[in-house]
């Protein structure tokens, strides 16, 4: 079937104009958009934002946990504890171990890298973070 006899039997398409289309409504996604209109507010000017999302909601596809720092939730929103974060459970301890047929052995805390060491961070629903964004 040719354009214009689509055109003809089903009429042109509706559109919508948006100055940025975020596809995806996952952390990430999420904090661009909100970014991007807290820069567009601060500078006095009007930006049009839309998150594309294929699930029902935002967080409809996260179904994980997670380890999270909270360093870019105070970039964006400095007072999140009070706008009531999904962030309840601090991590309390940190334990590394090597596993074997036998048993495991835990690394002594001295020599992980900070990468292991989540001391701040939480535990968190990525699922309910991405809702709560």
């Amino acid at each position: 079937m040719t354009s214009e006899a689509l055109l003809q039997q089903y009429g042109p398409r509706e559109s919508m104009d948006y100055d940025v289309v975020i596809v995806g409504a996952g952390p990430a996604g999420l904090a661009t958009a909100i970014r991007l209109k807290q820069l567009a507010a601060a500078a006095g000017s009007e930006l049009s934002v839309v998150v594309l999302e294929k699930g029902s909601e935002p967080g409809a596809h996260i179904l994980s946990g997670a380890i999270m720092d909270p360093i870019a939730l105070n970039e964006l929103f400095p007072d999140w504890q009070a706008l009531g974060a999904p962030l309840r459970q601090p991590v309390t301890e940190d334990e590394f171990l090597f596993l074997s047929e036998t048993g495991a052995k835990a690394t002594p805390h001295a020599l992980l890298p900070d990468c292991f060491k989540n001391h701040g961070n939480y535990i968190v629903s990525l699922g309910e973070v991405v809702r709560w964004l």
